[in-house]
C-alpha cells in the first residue's frame, strides 16, 4: 500500500489506516479473538498504521493492540494513541505530570517503552493555545517517553492553532464527503507547515457505506444511538454532526454519482485520502470483511467528476447547518 510521511514525525504510514475506536467500546461488542482478527485482517491488507486512544473501553483498545504486537513481534506497525479524556475536561488537568501518568499507562497497555505518537484527545479549547502544554509535551518527547505528539481536534481553529506550533507532528479532523470545512484553511496550513493530517470519520459513522436506511437502528451501547443529540460527547463525532435522515438521502445521492461496481465505502475512503495534504484516512471496523472494503481504497481509480459531485452534494444538503459548527 501506498504510505506517505507523517509530518514531522519523519516515518511512513499507509494512506488507509485502521481506526480501533470500535474495538474498544462504544460501537456494540466486539470479542477479543475478533479484535485481533481485524487487525490482523488490517495488516495483512498493508495498513501500516493503527490509531487508538487510552479512553477507548478504558485503555482495552491499547491492550488489543498491546496484545496482538506480542504475537506478531515480526510485524511493523506505527501506532498513534490519544489522550486526555479519561478525566476532568478542564485545562488545568493538562499538566505535565498528569501527561506522565497517561502516558505511562497507554505504554504498559501497547507493551512499549517509546509510544510513536500521543495526541491530545479533543481537549478543550483554550488547550490549544497554552505554551505550558506544549512545553509539557516537549519534556516528554526529551525523556523518551514518547517520539512524538500531535492534536485530535474538533474544530477547524483549533487545528489552526496547534499547527502554528513547531513541535505539532499532526492533526487528526474529522474529513468526509459530508465535512468539507477543513479543506478551506486546515490543510493548506498543514501543507505549508509540514504538519500530518489524520483524516477520521471517514464515513461519517457508516452513513457513507450506502447501508443505512431511515429506519436503522443500532445497539443500545452504540454511540450512534445514545450521542445523536450530543450528550455523550461532541455531537460531530456520530454521523458527523448531520440529521440521520438527511444523511441517509444524501448517501445515496453519493451512491448514485459512482459507476457501477464501485461500493460507497471504498470511494468515500479514497475521496478523502486524494486530498491534498492528507495524510492517512482512518476508517474502523469490527470484522475483517470491513477491513477488506476499507483498505480497497487504497487501489481505487476515483471516477471523473466524483470530486464536483461531492461538493455539490455538501452544499445542497449541509453546507448552511454544518459548515459555520465545526
Amino acid at each position: 500500500m501506498l504510505q506517505r510521511t507523517l509530518g514531522r514525525t519523519g516515518r511512513p504510514v499507509s494512506i488507509v489506516g485502521l481506526g480501533t475506536w470500535q474495538l474498544g467500546a462504544d460501537w456494540g461488542d466486539v470479542d477479543e479473538r475478533a479484535a485481533l482478527d481485524v487487525l490482523g485482517a488490517a495488516v495483512g491488507d498493508g495498513v501500516t498504521f493503527f490509531d487508538t486512544a487510552d479512553v477507548y473501553g478504558d485503555g482495552r483498545s491499547e491492550s488489543l493492540i498491546g496484545t496482538f504486537r506480542r504475537e506478531n513481534p515480526d510485524v511493523d506497525v506505527f501506532v498513534a494513541t490519544k489522550m486526555g479524556r479519561r478525566g476532568p475536561q478542564d485545562p488545568a488537568e493538562f499538566t505535565l505530570d498528569n501527561f506522565r501518568d497517561w502516558t505511562d499507562r497507554s505504554r504498559r497497555n501497547l507493551g512499549v517503552d517509546t509510544l510513536d505518537l500521543v495526541q491530545l484527545h479533543c481537549p478543550p479549547t483554550p488547550v490549544f493555545s497554552n505554551d505550558a502544554v506544549y512545553d509539557a509535551l516537549d519534556t516528554l518527547v526529551d525523556e523518551g517517553a514518547i517520539a512524538a505528539y500531535g492534536v485530535s481536534v474538533e474544530t477547524a481553529d483549533e487545528a489552526l492553532a496547534a499547527i502554528a506550533r513547531p513541535g505539532t507532528a499532526s492533526v487528526q479532523i474529522i474529513l468526509n464527503a459530508f465535512r468539507l470545512k477543513p479543506l478551506d484553511r486546515v490543510l493548506p496550513a498543514a501543507r505549508e507547515a509540514g504538519v500530518g493530517i489524520i483524516a477520521r470519520v471517514p464515513l461519517a459513522s457508516g452513513l457513507l457505506s450506502g447501508k443505512y436506511t431511515k429506519d436503522t437502528t443500532f445497539a443500545a451501547d452504540d454511540h450512534r444511538t445514545y450521542n445523536g443529540d450530543g450528550s455523550a460527547f461532541d455531537v460531530g463525532e456520530t454521523f458527523s454532526g448531520v440529521d440521520f435522515a438527511t444523511g441517509v438521502e444524501a448517501a445515496r445521492a453519493f451512491a448514485a454519482a459512482l459507476p457501477e461496481g464501485v461500493s460507497p465505502a471504498p470511494a468515500a475512503i479514497a475521496w478523502v485520502a486524494a486530498q491534498d495534504g492528507v495524510t492517512s484516512v482512518i476508517p474502523g471496523a469490527r470484522n475483517p470483511a470491513q477491513v477488506h472494503s476499507n483498505t480497497s481504497a487504497a487501489s481505487l481509480q476515483l471516477p471523473d467528476g466524483l470530486d464536483a459531485k461531492v461538493h455539490e452534494i455538501y452544499d445542497r444538503f449541509f453546507r448552511a447547518t454544518v459548515h459555520t459548527r465545526w
